[in-house]
């Protein structure tokens, strides 16, 4: 039966690593009676962290799916009167920067987000990264302080970090009763009540109990700035503020509230300890209240790739079909699983759709409703809902699925390159064809993984966003895959850049008895034009010095020489080159010589275009004890960091830095000797920057030793 769009939510759940996403999610499915036992992360039993990797290391790897009802609204566990069932579909994702690509491609098709915080250590690195994310996306978000429960946890000061660090419009709508190990309710700031949770039934149900007398004044304060703020947004509530604030229900504040955060003016803060279970039910009251329906999104727009005109389609079943392929994950009973959200339009299992990247049709065999790693067959999906499909031959991360009358390409989705690799070898030639084939549907997976040929040495080089992401596909080709491998040491993905305009004349020859090989081109090469991505290629060449039909093989042996750069092999991103001038052969020039002299001649300008070696550079943020700091600053210095600042946090002294990658293995176990063990670290990626000469004469080196 259909639903009624407005009461649907499809969310995500996001924060940096160990805020306590998963638990939280545990809860909600919990209280949502999708699961009658609420699965720890500890136990490494939680529901959501499915895989064997998740359940050892106690973290998210892969974002997973799932579905559950909420009936809202309810009084002290009750549904009133008016009460609804509300769908959600919610996405938690992991909080480690080497997964970011999970929370990346969730955000892309979600409509709302809670994003976690930790009471005690506030915005973190990692939040600071999908913060951004969600920005990009223009995701409306609810912010909910974690971990209420923990000693040093303060909401307010988080609420403050959140408007400072964040630059977002953070208002707190409830109050903490109690701090720490005595967290046991809140003060609902619109309602403006008092709410105590029982202990003995999970958090389920909770008193009213009057505001106790020591928070009435601050209770007020923050009352008359939360009223403040949202007749600031509401015009039409803030004649009635100036008049009598008083006079503004409770109705008209959640009614305003709603229209600022679909907005993204005003987010919402909330507290509670997911662990204690204490503050959930009251979060899933605010997701149905504030965070939009795919029916309070605007129309997605795509472009109609027959007539490259701009194209809508609005969140109707009646609209032609449209999806987005956001994920693709190999399940061992079912196959491959592209996972996607319908954006218009209905789909139903056994049906034909467009893949409007490959322009080819793809039968979807069937189609399943997520919970994790199960799967629930359903018969169709229908506009604004989220689900996976099977049968199909080739879908990708960011493919537009369409109705084959009216194709549409919506907007894919970016993602960061790899910035470290590792050499990987078979440990018997029995699994030589097995590695291939796992490597290649690892990549399909994860946009962010890659599978190469070294040409220099032959080796397969696997590369990946970090230590950990490589070590998780490592340990999956063992136990998904069944393929053991011998792994070399970590090595940086260093790039390869042209930094100067180079006019050159290349000439290919070759003459071996009968027909020859010729082909001259003189072009410029230098640095792309600021925002392109790629080989930017034109030609100036007018009358026919070289025939239009060989154009086409000389762009194409430029775009190909770009994946081994000139100096050491590592590819270069973008450049521009322009084809000026040049000479042909009647009987000896062909297309392939072209192609072979625009490679040569990528090489063969190098130094005069002066290519350098880029290394990825990281953004550092170390958390340290006050004592410690002189050394650790040091220490930076002498890894060629570059501080960019250093400020207090939670009785601790952070330091914020950007370091090269090369200089940071092992850097974790440096740390804890600095430290005896009590300074932290997170590293995420920054940018690429220019090698110093000397480091890269040593790469250069380094990749001719391994040529020779």
């Amino acid at each position: 039966m259909a639903r009624d769009l407005k009461y649907t939510r499809n969310i995500g759940i996001a924060a940096h690593i160990d805020a306590g996403k998963t638990t939280t999610t545990e809860r909600i499915l919990f209280y949502t009676g999708v699961s009658h036992k609420i699965g720890e992360v500890h136990d490494g039993a939680s529901t959501m962290d499915w895989m064997e990797q998740e359940a050892e290391r106690g973290i998210t790897i892969t974002s997973a799916a799932t579905t559950c009802d909420w009936t809202f609204p309810k009084e002290n566990g009750e549904p009133t009167a008016e009460a609804v069932d509300y769908h959600f579909n919610i996405i938690d994702t992991p909080g480690h920067v080497d997964f970011t690509v999970e929370v990346n491609r969730s955000l892309r098709v979600l409509d709302g987000l809670v994003f976690l915080f930790s009471a005690v250590d506030g915005v973190e690195p990692q939040s600071e990264t999908n913060w951004r994310l969600a920005d990009n996306y223009k995701v409306p978000r609810i912010g909910f302080v974690n971990k209420m429960d923990r000693q040093g946890s303060d909401f307010l000061e988080v609420c403050q970090q959140v408007k400072d660090m964040l630059k977002s419009n953070a208002v707190p709508i409830v109050l903490n009763i109690g701090e720490e190990e005595d967290f046991r309710g809140i003060v609902d700031l619109v309602k403006n009540r008092a709410i105590v949770w029982h202990d003995d039934n999970f958090g389920s149900t909770f008193d009213v109990v009057a505001i106790p007398e020591e928070m009435k004044e601050e209770v007020r304060k923050h009352r008359a700035f939360l009223i403040e703020e949202v007749a600031s947004y509401d015009e039409n509530l803030l004649e009635k503020f100036m008049e009598d604030e008083d006079s503004i229900t409770e109705e008209e504040v959640h009614a305003a509230l709603r229209a600022a955060v679909m907005d993204m003016a005003i987010i919402p803060m909330i507290c509670g300890s997911s662990f204690k279970n204490k503050g959930v039910q009251f979060l899933l009251d605010a997701v149905c209240r504030y965070l939009p329906s795919p029916m309070d999104r605007e129309s997605v727009i795509g472009v109609n790739p027959n007539t490259d005109k701009e194209e809508r389609r609005r969140p109707d079943i009646k609209e032609p079909f449209a999806a987005l392929a956001f994920k693709i994950a190999t399940d061992p009973f079912v196959g491959r699983l592209a996972f996607f959200r319908a954006y218009s339009g209905r789909l139903d299992a056994g049906s034909y759709i467009l893949n409007n990247r490959s322009g080819k049709k793809e039968r979807i065999s069937r189609i399943y409703q997520m919970h994790a790693n199960k799967q629930i067959a359903i018969d169709y999906i229908e506009a604004g809902d989220i689900g996976a499909a099977v049968g199909f031959k080739d879908i990708k991360t960011g493919d537009t699925m369409s109705d084959e009358k009216h194709p549409i390409v919506l907007e894919s989705m970016d993602f960061p390159d790899p910035v470290i690799g590792i050499a990987v070898e078979p440990k018997t030639k029995a699994d030589v064809d097995k590695l291939g084939m796992a490597l290649s549907k690892l990549a399909e997976e994860d946009p962010t993984f890659t599978a190469r040929t070294d040409e220099n040495s032959g080796q397969t080089i696997i590369s990946g966003m970090g230590e950990l992401h490589l070590d998780i596909i490592v340990d999956r080709l063992r136990r998904e895959f069944k393929v053991e491998v011998n792994q070399g040491q970590p090595q940086v993905e260093y790039k390869e850049a042209i930094t100067q305009v180079a006019e050159h004349r290349e000439v290919y020859k070759k003459q071996s008895g009968g027909r020859g090989k010729f082909a001259d081109i003189v072009f410029t090469i230098g640095p792309a034009d600021e925002g392109v991505v790629g080989l930017q290629f034109l030609s100036t060449i007018k009358g026919g010095n070289v025939p239009k039909e060989f154009i086409p093989s000389i762009e194409k042996g430029f775009k190909m020489a770009m994946v081994n750069g000139p100096l050491a092999g590592y590819e270069v991103d973008s450049m521009k080159v322009t084809l000026k001038d040049g000479s042909y052969h009647d009987v000896d020039s062909d297309q392939l010589s072209f192609e072979l002299a625009a490679k040569l001649g990528f090489k063969n300008s190098a130094k005069a275009a002066k290519a350098v070696i880029l290394e990825p550079i990281m953004k550092l943020e170390v958390i340290t004890p006050e004592e410690n700091m002189g050394d650790i600053v040091g220490d930076l210095n002498r890894r060629r960091g570059q501080l960019s600042d250093m400020g207090d946090r939670a009785g601790a002294k952070t330091v914020k830095a950007t370091v090269p990658l090369s200089e940071m293995f092992g850097y974790v176990t440096t740390l804890r000797t600095l430290s005896s063990g009590r300074a932290t670290s997170t590293m995420e990626f920054s940018h690429y920057a220019e090698t110093p000469s000397n480091i890269s004469e040593e790469v250069i080196k380094a990749a001719k030793g391994t040529e020779s």
